[in-house]
């Protein structure tokens, strides 16, 4: 009977891969061919002709070795993507829509900004602003910080996961209200320049300074402590 977990280890013993990945990739294409082995021996073949197929099925090693560490180098960097940009994005993005969700129902009410000619032009307040969901906002920032440089992310990486929740704010003004202005002309009647500057500072600016307020100096400290650990290993 055929050392399936030995030939394996014999024809890719210089797969670049960490201990633990290829030990994992060992396990599986031992058990994949001796899957193939026993099926082959079914149907009646000899064992010597059924760990030739069995082998041959495989093709190229080296191809193989080459494909298998393609794919692993792959799912790695989906991984740290997902780990160190996607996860505490959507981590902070959600936490922040609760948050405002939770201000908007339960209270304190926001403070609405004026809009010049009294009442009876006033068809929408020029900006909404939550200035509870605005003081809360720092925490949130820190943690998506916190999170995305556990994970070991990069400067720039961070700072994305930080500001993510506005970034649905950011789409609406850039794209949404000006198709809005288009295609109503009620809408184009009744936004102005400087509410529009206005509301951007209220839902863009504003809360993206707040989330920055509490991830920058989460960031700031990280590399801080990044930097005089790898002077100490030097």
């Amino acid at each position: 009977m055929a050392d399936w977990a030995r030939i394996v280890r014999e024809r890719l013993a210089g797969l670049a891969l960490p201990d633990d990945d290829a030990a994992q990739v060992f396990d599986e294409l031992a058990s994949h061919l001796e899957e193939d082995y026993q099926s082959l021996l079914g149907e009646g073949c000899s064992e010597e002709d059924a760990v030739r197929r069995s082998l041959g099925g495989v093709g190229d090693w080296k191809v193989l070795q080459r494909k298998i560490e393609s794919s692993r180098k792959k799912e790695r960097m989906m991984n740290k993507r997902v780990t160190q940009f996607w996860f505490p994005a959507f981590l902070t993005l959600s936490l922040s829509m609760v948050l405002l969700a939770v201000f908007e129902i339960f209270g304190p009410k926001p403070w609405v900004t004026p809009m010049p000619g009294g009442p009876r032009l006033r068809m929408t307040p020029l900006a909404v602003v939550y200035i509870s969901w605005l003081i809360f906002l720092p925490f949130i920032g820190a943690l998506g910080a916190y999170l995305s440089n556990r994970a070991g992310g990069r400067s720039r990486t961070v700072f994305s996961s930080i500001v993510f929740p506005v970034f649905p704010y950011v789409a609406f003004f850039v794209i949404g209200l000006p198709l809005a202005l288009i295609l109503d002309d009620q809408v184009a009647h009744n936004i102005t320049i400087p509410a529009f500057f206005v509301g951007l500072s209220a839902w863009v600016i504003f809360p993206a300074m707040a989330l920055l307020a509490g991830g920058w100096p989460v960031q700031y400290f990280a590399s801080r402590r990044l930097g005089a650990t790898q002077v100490s290993g030097s």
